[in-house]
């Protein structure tokens, strides 16, 4: 005979798993770390098909740097939201910066099969460092003066996102 408690136990034990995976997705892979304000660190890195996008040539827009890894599944969820406010706001520049160390190998299959709308960059894990990044998925806005505005740690909802483009904007 099982008891109903007994029928409980793996209930609540699922419950906890799928409160585990919402905590991890929500918060990315590490703990989250004040963002050192201050002028964005240069860069001029491939994308997919090796053509060299620097930052500097962005000068004068609000940019949007993801930096994300194909081996962490919270990563996977903030596609979608960036691929919509790609859209839905085109004077604001996104770009995704792949930290993996197979670069063009992995990362451009996975960006073609998640159907990333936005241009994807050949990073490492020391571009991100030198952005104060902890861990992944990472979002820091730079603002039309290429100073770091802010930096938001796991996965971002469409309204908060529109918020720190708001700020970078405006200011504080």
């Amino acid at each position: 005979m099982i008891r109903a408690r007994e029928l409980a136990l793996p209930r609540l034990r699922r419950a906890a798993a799928a409160v585990a995976l919402g905590a991890t997705a929500a918060l990315g892979c590490l703990a989250e770390e004040p963002l050192v304000a201050g002028p964005a660190p240069p860069f001029t890195l491939p994308d997919l098909e090796g053509r060299p996008v620097a930052l500097a040539d962005l000068a004068g827009r609000v940019v949007v740097i993801d930096f994300w890894a194909t081996w962490c599944e919270p990563c996977k969820h903030q596609i979608p939201v960036l691929n919509q406010f790609q859209r839905q706001h085109p004077e604001v520049a996104v770009l995704g910066v792949a930290v993996d160390a197979d670069g063009r190998e992995v990362v451009a299959p996975f960006a073609a099969e998640h159907d990333i709308q936005y241009p994807v960059l050949l990073g490492s894990e020391s571009i991100a460092r030198e952005y104060g990044v902890p861990g992944f998925p990472a979002l820091v806005v730079v603002d039309a003066e290429g100073r770091l505005d802010s930096l938001h740690l796991g996965v971002i909802l469409p309204e908060d996102l529109a918020a720190a483009v708001a700020q970078a904007r405006d200011g504080p």
